[in-house]
């Protein structure tokens, strides 16, 4: 892929609802082996009433719906801050828990199959994990934000391994997030409050980084998800920024997404449903002229309603599809790339 490669967006999935079809402050989103879609829902502030909105949501990239598993708790096989889904070579569906120090894993319809993790600052305990990736050979690599490490488990939670300080340097982290690999199995870390993206050989050795702090080209402020695509562009959510920059493997920028949804098929038909809130929403002002304040990316973004808002993670599919995780907006805007 080259500097002349063009992205196109193609549409939106979802819209804001508690249960059933729709989101409720979507963290992650995964896909099977068939392509089908699972969106984690973290669904804050913690109370009994939105325990049942805490979710994984499965859908189709056409906006079938198709059902959901899990709900909030602190029994087994429950969550209570999901951070990150990701499926195995076998379809089997592992979910990290922030509060909770451990991940989860289920098949793909919901059945509860084993959890490991317990939180501490030992080889293999977790504090605060944030993001996982599996390798070629199911191993997962996992951000372990509050240990400013990352650490490499076997599927079944077998420690691997890790590496990583709390610092600036370069192989140091301050609460790291995202996590991905490209093909040759490199390891790439958003290091969240260093405002950079670092490049690991599998072994945790040193290779590269991306990125300073502000809001300028190639700048950062929080990323969070990342993704890398067969070519080696590295694809970010910048989090504090509000948009998703993709960089080619030298650093050059050769896009930035801040957003471009229209509504979708999901927010069509609920209004469509519930006229009196469909006029509502063709009388409002949906791009209204932003006098930013102490944060203009945010406040333009909490305004105007087509923008990314609180971008937390992306994926990419075999087909050219990148999803981006519009968390604040509760739906995934989804982009196409091409030459």
């Amino acid at each position: 892929m080259t500097a002349t490669t063009t992205f196109t967006y193609s549409h939106t999935v979802g819209f804001l609802a508690n249960q059933g079809r729709g989101f409720n402050n979507p963290v992650d989103v995964a896909l099977d082996s068939q392509g089908i879609l699972y969106v984690l829902n973290r669904a804050g502030p913690e109370t009994a009433l939105r325990m049942p909105y805490k979710r994984v949501v499965m859908c189709t990239v056409d906006e079938d719906y198709l059902g959901e598993l899990g709900t909030g708790g602190t029994g087994d096989g429950e969550f209570w801050w999901p951070s990150a889904l990701a499926f195995d070579s076998d379809d089997r569906l592992y979910v990290a828990d922030e509060a909770l120090q451990r991940v989860s894993i289920f098949t793909k319809s919901g059945e509860l199959l084993g959890q490991w993790g317990e939180q501490g600052p030992r080889d293999g305990q977790l504090d605060r994990p944030s993001a996982m990736v599996f390798d070629s050979e199911d191993n997962i690599y996992l951000t372990d934000s509050l240990n400013h490490r990352v650490q490499k488990f076997g599927k079944d939670g077998a420690f691997l391994g890790n590496w990583g300080e709390e610092g600036d340097g370069p192989g140091q982290f301050n609460m790291p997030w995202g996590v991905a690999l490209d093909g040759n199995g490199d390891v790439y870390v958003s290091d969240w409050r260093n405002d950079r993206v670092q490049k690991f050989d599998p072994s945790g050795r040193y290779l590269a980084q991306w990125g300073s702090s502000g809001d300028g080209e190639g700048q950062f402020k929080r990323p969070s998800g990342l993704a890398v695509d067969p070519d080696g562009n590295i694809y970010v959510c910048d989090w504090g920024n509000e948009r998703v920059q993709v960089l080619s493997p030298s650093g050059q920028v050769l896009a930035c997404f801040r957003g471009d949804s229209v509504t979708s098929t999901w927010a069509t038909a609920y209004f469509e449903a519930n006229p009196d809130e469909g006029a509502a929403r063709l009388a409002a002002d949906l791009e209204p002229e932003v006098n930013p304040r102490s944060d203009r990316h945010r406040e333009t973004s909490a305004n105007v309603e087509k923008l990314l808002w609180g971008p937390t993670s992306v994926k990419l599919d075999g087909q050219g599809r990148i999803y981006i995780v519009d968390s604040l907006r509760h739906r995934l805007q989804i982009y196409r790339r091409g030459s």
